[in-house]
């Protein structure tokens, strides 16, 4: 696996559990099975933002790897905290 692909992925499952614990700890449904389409749609659509943000960053090439990688997860994170925790 490329060190890019691998990049993504550790973003985007770092930022994922990073942000799921608002919906989680705040329990704003009733159940976790109620919540669990919402969980799952966060899932993929953070998966997708870090590949897109990585992707263009590194097509970009102003820094290299880690700084890329450093960048788009706080990017990630600071758009779901500062949209109420989650992505809906």
């Amino acid at each position: 696996m490329k060190d890019l692909t691998r990049a993504q992925i550790t973003v985007g499952l770092l930022a994922y559990f990073a942000t799921i614990w608002g919906v989680v700890i705040n329990k704003q449904y009733e159940n976790l099975f109620s919540a669990l389409p919402w969980i799952l749609v966060q899932f993929v659509l953070m998966m997708i933002l870090a590949y897109v943000l990585m992707f263009i960053l590194q097509w970009l090439r102003i820094f290299d790897l880690r700084t890329n990688a450093i960048l788009t997860l706080v990017v990630l994170v600071s758009i779901i905290l500062s949209s109420n925790t989650t992505i809906f």
